[in-house]
């Protein structure tokens, strides 16, 4: 390579270097106005959206009743009191609801590859898999946040650490729903249409992270830490909102930095497989 070409590579370079701070705003903005937009497209219908929003909070309050009624009769389960089941609810509903909320699509990402979808993403100059993921925004998943906030305003630590570990209980959870379910639903890149398969793993990750890690046993619990990571998200009333366990804290942060390397690893891995459905359709 030459002097001036080298010189011109450094020049390019370094303007590509000094645009990051730019190209990172853009993206703000585009993702903050497509959740705008989002949320505009379900207040058009104001009456179905409360409707909608609100049977999933009482969906919700109907469990938190049930273990009312459990611990009215018996006050602890295998360690676990009133507070911190009701702390669990709060982290598995809020967690689910901020990925259902502002990344609606990672559920649907199976179908969405089966059926072509993808190359409306493709045909755009914005990074595919952050583009898929908040495209869609699920109306009820509004009600498990409210129901989430709702719970620890009334049984939560509202001092400032208690809020802190709270929001980052949350952000822990919601990382590992989202990415998880990108993990399974990119299987359809490999095998075909996957969806009833995602939807049955992510449904177990959903299922599993309401109930206390307590109630499970040896292999029970080796498959809720490492098989399906709902222990990651139920144990967080006890190991990080009760008191930091900080072995299980960090190790709750490695699982969500590792899925969410690995699901968009895989997701661009699975990319150079797919094959076009014809639908390069421009969206404005």
């Amino acid at each position: 390579m030459s002097t001036e070409d080298r010189a011109n590579s450094a020049s390019a370079y370094s303007i590509s270097e000094h645009d990051q701070p730019g190209r990172l705003r853009r993206q703000l903005v585009f993702v903050l106005r497509s959740w705008t937009l989002n949320l505009a497209g379900a207040m058009e219908f104001r009456l179905s959206f409360l409707l909608t929003a609100g049977m999933m909070l009482l969906n919700n309050v109907v469990w938190i009743v049930f273990w009312g009624l459990y611990f009215g009769r018996f006050q602890v389960l295998n360690g676990w009191e009133l507070h911190d089941v009701m702390m669990l609810w709060a982290i598995s509903a809020g967690g689910f609801g901020l990925m259902a909320t502002f990344f609606g699509n990672a559920s649907r990402i199976a179908n969405i590859i089966a059926t072509g979808q993808l190359d409306v993403y493709l045909a755009q100059p914005k990074p595919v898999l952050l583009h898929v993921l908040i495209s869609r925004m699920s109306v009820s998943a509004i009600g498990d946040v409210l129901f989430a906030l709702l719970v620890f305003a009334l049984f939560g630590d509202k001092s400032a650490a208690g809020i802190a570990k709270f929001g980052l209980a949350l952000a822990i959870a919601a990382v590992i729903f989202i990415f998880f379910t990108v993990i399974v639903n990119c299987l359809a890149f490999w095998i075909g249409n996957t969806e009833g398969l995602s939807f049955q793993l992510f449904n177990a990750l959903v299922t599993f992270t309401t109930y206390p890690t307590a109630i499970f046993k040896s292999w029970g619990k080796l498959v809720l830490f490492a098989v399906i990571p709902a222990g990651f998200i139920s144990y967080l009333p006890i190991g990080l909102l009760r008191e930091i366990d900080l072995p299980f804290l960090i190790g709750a942060l490695a699982v969500s930095v590792l899925l969410a390397a690995g699901g968009t690893l895989l997701f661009y891995r699975g990319l150079k497989r797919y094959a076009s459905g014809n639908m390069m359709t421009l969206r404005r």
